[in-house]
């Protein structure tokens, strides 16, 4: 299978730790890449490549760091616990929120990262092992496509029951007088 189209739960916990990690770390890395930009072009506006290099690592590194803490610690708590539980989540979580700490150099920060980047990571492992969706997929948006002719975009169907009305037959006679005597 290859890194590229590897997906994080394609294997048991604890197996492909390598693998893992990479995966997190490509999110972590888009998401850095993402931020950086944003800051680079609305906020910092750095002069010259060295320094906007060092505002890219600025995010990129932390967050590639938290996203292999993550990995790390989970499967190896896994490994060595031997369980496959919320913990092994929570403490995945926890050295994320150690990293997020370090990275802002604040221990008022650190503490409730660590509480939330953990309890987060039990949350998704609580919803992986229960099949619960927490983000469900968006449907197209899109209502005008080339498509859109076979698709019934009303709010609510006819029903044919309910179609019980008639038209009034003076109004019918005076349409077919004006169809065949106005040209």
């Amino acid at each position: 299978m290859s890194l590229l189209t590897y997906k994080y739960y394609d294997t048991p916990e604890g197996q492909d730790i390598y693998k893992k990690a990479f995966v997190t770390t490509k999110y972590a890395t888009l998401a850095g890449f993402a931020a950086a930009t944003f800051d680079v072009l609305m906020f910092s506006h750095p002069k010259g490549i060295v320094n906007t290099t060092g505002r890219y690592m600025f995010y990129v590194g932390p967050l590639v760091g938290m996203a292999t803490a993550f990995t790390v610690t989970a499967n190896v708590a896994q490994n060595m616990r031997g369980k496959n539980d919320g913990l092994n989540y929570f403490l995945g979580g926890a050295a994320a929120g150690s990293i997020l700490g370090a990275w802002t150099r604040s221990l008022t920060i650190a503490l409730p990262a660590v509480c939330v980047l953990g309890g987060a990571a039990l949350v998704k492992k609580a919803a992986v092992d229960n099949g619960w969706v927490l983000v469900p997929k968006v449907p197209p948006s899109a209502t005008k496509t080339i498509k859109s002719v076979r698709h019934d975009w009303t709010m609510a169907k006819d029903i044919e029951e309910l179609k019980t009305w008639t038209t009034d037959k003076r109004a019918n006679k005076l349409r077919e007088h004006q169809d065949v005597h106005c040209p």
